[in-house]
């Protein structure tokens, strides 16, 4: 090495815990200052301790979001939690930690801000006069049955005023926990009022450990679908997302094993990298999968017109490009063959016409 070659860089190990699916936990894009890793040569290597799930209060005074975007199939949603402890690396909701002062990433997965008058709150926006009924989506930005609800039952109590007024909802998930409600979803499926999809992105139990490290295993999402399904409720399959040349050659296997499950509808949706996910899911990349990370991002690009990640409503779910058209004739070829076409037909429009307005509450009791 000549004397005025400089030194190679110094790679610090990825800041990866046990449990957690984040490697890095940068800045969010407001902070005012950016914080940044850096060696000072007297670092020694050593396992980091178990970082623990902190819950913060949210003091939100409405429940119910609503949008107008073209490509989403429902215009209001509730979202109990902010925040996953699933600790998915492709989330597309963890920028969104950003605008609570936290990182998207370790830090969505270990500060949970939970709104526990959820309930009530949404029981006073159903009261109102202007209201009117419309299907909502339940969780549809950060899981509702994420482990922190077997402690604080915030999801359950939002089933119970959704039943209470028979008002429609659907609802997506990766969790088993969300069986511990089956009673109230099958009591709402008898009368058409709601319809499930359980989120399944590879069959691959080390793959799903790596990249989804608190959900449900996927033989255990097979299991809850085998279970939703023989208790009458209409469930799916969300195919979420297809990466390219890591999982995408599992479509047509996802599809088959949700279909002998009882899943009456498959759907996928192409991986997104807004903002910070980008950073954190290359750096997943480079620690769980180096020799693709390379082959991943370049296609990926491919999909993107040539950048990490596009927001066009038109192309944003599912991609552009020749590996996005092969990837959708695929699908179609798929749900042909499966007989999944019929299927999806028999995918329920739920009924708004049952909705009842809650009773306020009242000072005087139940006699007036």
């Amino acid at each position: 090495m000549d004397d005025f070659d400089p030194p190679p860089p110094i790679v610090l190990p990825p800041l990866g815990r046990k449990g957690r699916g984040a490697g890095l936990n940068m800045t969010g894009r407001f902070e005012a200052r950016q914080r940044e890793r850096v060696d000072d040569g007297w670092d020694v290597a050593e396992p980091l301790p178990p970082l623990k799930t902190e819950l913060i209060v949210d003091a939100s005074k409405s429940v119910i979001t609503r949008n107008d975007s073209p490509d989403l199939p429902f215009a209001q949603s509730i979202n109990p939690y902010r925040g996953c402890e699933h600790g998915c690396i492709y989330c597309y909701a963890r920028p969104s930690h950003a605008y609570l002062g936290f990182s998207p990433g370790l830090d969505f997965e270990t500060k949970i801000v939970y709104k526990p008058a959820a309930a009530a709150l949404l029981r006073e926006e159903l009261t109102q006069a202007s209201y009117r009924c419309a299907p909502l989506a339940l969780g549809m930005n950060t899981d509702a049955w994420q482990p922190v609800e077997r402690q604080l039952g915030i999801t359950r109590g939002i089933l119970e005023t959704l039943a209470e007024c028979k008002h429609p909802f659907g609802t997506v998930s990766k969790s088993a926990l969300i069986l511990r409600d089956i009673d109230i979803l099958a009591a709402m499926a008898e009368e058409n009022l709601c319809h499930v999809a359980i989120t399944l992105s590879t069959l691959d139990p080390e793959l799903a450990r790596r990249s989804e490290p608190r959900a449900a295993s996927p033989a255990r999402r097979l299991a809850v679908v085998r279970q939703l399904a023989a208790a009458g409720v209409p469930v799916g399959v969300s195919i979420a997302p297809v990466i390219p040349a890591l999982n995408d050659h599992e479509l047509e296997s996802i599809m088959a094993a949700a279909l002998e499950a009882g899943a009456r509808k498959a759907f996928y949706t192409a991986l997104r990298l807004p903002r910070e996910l980008s950073p954190l899911f290359r750096d997943w990349l480079a620690s769980h999968a180096p020799g693709r990370a390379g082959h991943v991002m370049s296609v990926l690009r491919q999909m993107r017109g040539g950048a990490d990640n596009d927001s066009n409503f038109a192309s944003r779910m599912r991609g552009l490009g020749q590996f996005a058209s092969v990837l959708q004739q695929r699908f179609r070829l798929a749900s042909k063959r499966l007989g999944l076409d019929d299927q999806n037909a028999a995918w329920p429009q739920l009924d708004c016409s049952r909705f009842v307005k809650p009773r306020r509450a009242s000072p005087q009791g139940e006699l007036f």
